[in-house]
């Protein structure tokens, strides 16, 4: 029995990179070989191959907390277990710590980690690096705010995390409560983030909507979340980039959707006058939307990682 299809769909897609693929050869091709009454019914399936991208499977969702879960452990082991030592460990030494720390547990790393420093100094924050090679490592010292960015993949499925550590000085036990206020900022941002997503809204509703109520508390945001899954930065809807806080055309349009993965990616802008300038604390969590609330897959930061200054 012949098909008489209403539409074929194609992996085209003008603006989806995730959900194009066919070359204009291959186009060509396709369409010479196809009768004329058949081929008026080709369309893009770009809906459907970001649909097919973004959703998360039942079993999917047994094993991916486990997959974040090693990502923390990891940034725990780098903060914690004794590695870095104040006046000699370069940031340098810890990326590539993460990099070979990922190898001997047989994973990969999607990208190279960034370690970034704030500290009590003239130096302003640069949001591009921080989250890329400076031209020259710094040295880690007695005082400093260290920022982590870090992803591993494992059975297709990848992290994207970002937690923070400070260096304790000589006869401190705990963070200052001035950074202390600056970690609680980001994490108010986080819950008036996520608890605005909803089923049909669209990435760029729920910027504004978390860009105003945030303000209107006294808390300067900046929003740039993106979906996860078989991508670090998956298919699906875009929250906000850090240089488009006003939203993004055509990704921050698409509607989100239930059964979808997020990589909790913002940041919180705090004046320290102890510093005398503007420190961001930038927060990177996965998460879970599963159509009516969102989940920690392995829970958030809301603690200073304690980096002591002993060997």
């Amino acid at each position: 029995m012949a098909l008489k299809p209403k539409k074929i769909g194609i992996k085209n897609s003008e603006h989806f990179a995730l959900a194009d693929g066919v070359t204009a050869t291959e186009y060509l091709a396709f369409i010479e070989k196809l009768p004329k009454d058949i081929s008026s019914k080709v369309v893009s399936s770009e809906k459907l191959a970001i649909a097919w991208l973004e959703t998360r499977t039942e079993m999917e969702m047994v094993v991916y907390p486990s997959i974040v879960a090693i990502g923390h452990e990891i940034i725990k082991q780098a903060y914690t277990s004794g590695i870095i030592i104040p006046g000699n460990t370069t940031t340098d030494d810890i990326a590539w710590w993460f990099r070979d720390k990922t190898r001997s547990l047989g994973l990969l790393n999607w990208f190279h980690p960034s370690v970034s420093i704030q500290r009590a100094s003239e130096e302003k924050f640069n949001h591009i690096e921080a989250f890329s090679k400076r031209a020259n490592a710094q040295t880690i010292q007695q005082g400093d705010l260290l920022h982590i960015d870090f992803g591993i993949t494992y059975l297709r499925l990848n992290t994207d995390q970002q937690q923070h550590a400070y260096v304790l000085r000589d006869g401190e036990t705990d963070a200052p409560d001035y950074l202390k206020v600056a970690l609680a900022n980001a994490n108010r941002l986080q819950d008036i983030f996520t608890t605005r997503f909803a089923v049909g809204k669209t990435g760029n509703e729920i910027l504004k909507q978390s860009r105003d109520q945030a303000i209107q508390e006294g808390i300067k945001p900046s929003i740039y979340t993106h979906p996860l899954g078989y991508h670090g930065h998956a298919a699906g809807t875009t929250l906000g980039m850090w240089d488009s806080q006003g939203g993004v055309p055509i990704q921050g349009d698409y509607p989100m959707h239930k059964n979808t993965a997020y990589s909790i990616e913002l940041n919180a802008a705090t004046f320290v006058p102890e510093w005398g300038k503007e420190i961001r604390i930038m927060l990177e969590e996965n998460a879970f939307f599963d159509g009516d609330s969102v989940e920690y897959m392995n829970g958030r930061q809301t603690q200073f990682y304690l980096v002591k200054s002993e060997i």
